[in-house]
Order: C-alpha cells, then sequence, then structure tokens
C-alpha cells in the first residue's frame, strides 16, 4: 500500500492548468528579493498539497520551494500562507527544524496569489506510519524523533521568538470548537447526524486544563523531512494551521495515528505495534509529558482532545470536500480524501458515547 501513497503523493508533476501562474514574473521577483538567486527559472508542481498548491524552484543549481494561496474563491482565514512564513521564520531561532526562509510576497499582481519561498530541504518525506521496509529498531528512532520535535515546539517560548500576537492566549478550545463549527457549516454538502451531535457536545464539555504553547496544528509523519539516512527531523512542513492553542489538544492530533486504521488513513489501529518497535499511544503519550515536564494526562482530558481532534479534521475534510464540488482542489487525490468524512465523524461519536458510559 505505502508504494501507492508514494505514487500518488510523493515528487513532483507539471504544473496543472488550475494552478499555472507567469513563471517570468516569478523569476522577476525572485531577482530582486531572494538573496543569492541567479540562472534561469524552471517550475514543477508536487503532487501532495491538499490545500496550498506546492512547487519546486530550480534556477542556478539551487531548489526552493514556494507555496501559495490557491486561487479562486476561498474560505475567510483558510490558506494563509503569510502565517505560516511568520511562525518557520520566528522559529529559525529555536530547536525547532524548519526550512530557510527567503520572502513573502503579498502583491498579487505577480504570480496572481500570496505566496512565499522557502528553501527546498533534501531528505525523505515518510507517509505510512506503520515504515514498511525498516526494522523495529529503526522505527523506534523514527517515533522517538517524532516525539522530541513536537516536544520541543511546544517547550518554545513563544514571547521570546516574537509570536506573542500569533493567536490569542486561552480558551482555544472553545474558540476552536467555535472556528471549526463554522468552517464546517461553510462548506457542509450533506447533512451527517454525527457531526451534529458533535457540534452540540463539545461546547458543554471542554475541559478545565488550560494553557498555551505554540502548536503546529497538523503535525504528523508526512508533513517532517527526515535526513535521507538517519532518524533525524530537517524541516517540519506545513504550517498552515499553526496559531497560539493548546499542546495536548496539539500532540492528541498527532496521536490520532493510533486510532485509524490503516485501510481508512494510513493509522495503525490494529497492527501489531511492540512487533513493529512503534510505541503505543499511551507509551508515546507517557514520553511526550516527560520531555515536556507534565506529571500525566487525565483520561477524561485525553479523550476529549481526541474527539476534538477528530471533529478539526471532520471539518478540514469537509472543506476539501467543498473544495472538490467547486473544482478548485489541489490534489487528484483530494475526492477519496473528501469520503473519510462520515466515518471519521461517526467514530467520533462512538468515542463519546464510551467517554459518557464511563
Amino acid at each position: 500500500m505505502s508504494q501507492t501513497y508514494q505514487d500518488r503523493f510523493v515528487g513532483t508533476r507539471p504544473v496543472a492548468p488550475q494552478h499555472a501562474f507567469d513563471v517570468a514574473s516569478l523569476a522577476k521577483y525572485m531577482q530582486e528579493h531572494v538573496e543569492g538567486y541567479s540562472g534561469e527559472l524552471t517550475v514543477e508542481q508536487f503532487k501532495g498539497g491538499q490545500s496550498n498548491p506546492t512547487f519546486l524552484l530550480s534556477a542556478g543549481g539551487k531548489q526552493y520551494v514556494l507555496r501559495r494561496k490557491p486561487p479562486g474563491t476561498l474560505l475567510p482565514s483558510a490558506h494563509a500562507v503569510d502565517r505560516e512564513y511568520r511562525v518557520i521564520t520566528a522559529l529559525a531561532q529555536t530547536d525547532v527544524p524548519v526550512a530557510r526562509t527567503y520572502a513573502l510576497c503579498e502583491d498579487e499582481s505577480v504570480i496572481g496569489t500570496m505566496f512565499y519561498i522557502m528553501d527546498y530541504v533534501q531528505g525523505r518525506i515518510l507517509w505510512d506510519p506503520a515504515l514498511p521496509g525498516m526494522t523495529p529498531p529503526q522505527r523506534k528512532e523514527i517515533f522517538n524523533e517524532m516525539n522530541r520535535v513536537i516536544a520541543a515546539l511546544h517547550s518554545v517560548d513563544y514571547a521570546a521568538v516574537g509570536l506573542e500576537t500569533y493567536g490569542k492566549p486561552g480558551s482555544y478550545l472553545e474558540r476552536q470548537v467555535a472556528r471549526w463549527t463554522k468552517q464546517y457549516r461553510a462548506s457542509e454538502t450533506e447533512r451527517i447526524e454525527a457531526v451534529e451531535n458533535l457540534i452540540e457536545w463539545l461546547p458543554k464539555n471542554i475541559p478545565s486544563d488550560d494553557e498555551t504553547r505554540v502548536v503546529h496544528g497538523d503535525f504528523r509523519i508526512d508533513n517532517v523531512i527526515f535526513h535521507p539516512t538517519e532518524p533525524r527531523i530537517l524541516a517540519v512542513l506545513d504550517w498552515e494551521l499553526s496559531t497560539l492553542g493548546h499542546p495536548l489538544s496539539d500532540f492528541a492530533y498527532h496521536c490520532m495515528t493510533f486510532r485509524m486504521n490503516p485501510e481508512q488513513s494510513r493509522g495503525l489501529a490494529g497492527l501489531p505495534l511492540a512487533e513493529l518497535g512503534i510505541p503505543d499511544e499511551q507509551e508515546y503519550l507517557a514520553e511526550y509529558c516527560r520531555r515536556t515536564g507534565r506529571e500525566g494526562v487525565s483520561k477524561a482530558n485525553w479523550e476529549y482532545y481526541m474527539v476534538f481532534n477528530m471533529f478539526r479534521l471532520v471539518g478540514i475534510l469537509q472543506g476539501i470536500a467543498k473544495r472538490v464540488q467547486l473544482g478548485n482542489a489541489a490534489s487528484a487525490e483530494a475526492a477519496n480524501t473528501a469520503k473519510r468524512t462520515r466515518p471519521l465523524a461517526e467514530q467520533a461519536w462512538r468515542l463519546v458515547e464510551q467517554i459518557e458510559k464511563q
């Protein structure tokens, strides 16, 4: 199965007609704003990236990455490439591995939408968390490194790196539940009973353990670049959903992999983790708590974060479904991704029913 994912998502392809832009205009901009730029510019499009179309730029023996807002009608506050640029630039001075940024262009006349340019980081993107082809010790090292990096992110003093206005401190979950409810409604294509139930339950059951850190919002194995041969992350990608928020909620999103089955969405549920050398969810959470200096998390709170994140992913998937309907989705795989909306909502509601029984 992983080979299919590699074929579908990894590597580049010619630029899709709906994402084509004036290459000469971009070259002129880079000449003026990108330090060390020279040579003739060529552009290819990465296969992955459901939300913001992403391109590989090559010029003068050097490679760059360009991420842009997609063309067309967009949901308010979505596709915030300017926020991505800001957080990556700020985190360059921390223990969080990020690509070097060069320029943010808010002038839509250059290529049609806002974009930014950063270094192209050579390395491995691992799509299947079961890590086929690796040995148990290798898998253990990969998971340990992911745990280390997300713990490093949640240990950043956001004010010290100039991100004190990157989001609102406090009441994160309350605001997020409201936001994703609104996002879901804005892109709703059919009525789903489980989603209606979640929209009613979530605001009434928010845990009281509030805290604030920089959160990534989409931290998962295929959003990091590993060194070509070492179990070391060279850059964390896809910061579009990052903000100031609750670290445990962010970590629970990362841990949803343990709850998803392999057929559904490259998950780990039902796999012989110990045999594979992969920690189970509780071991992984305990290691994160050790690294971030916390004593642990109550079961009720942890399960709430899990339900909330499933709901949030439902909102993201529904947004993709709407873009498929409108014909401006960034990836050919978007239609398949959109079909996961209802099953995930139903899984989240089953989890609520279990919580209510406790």
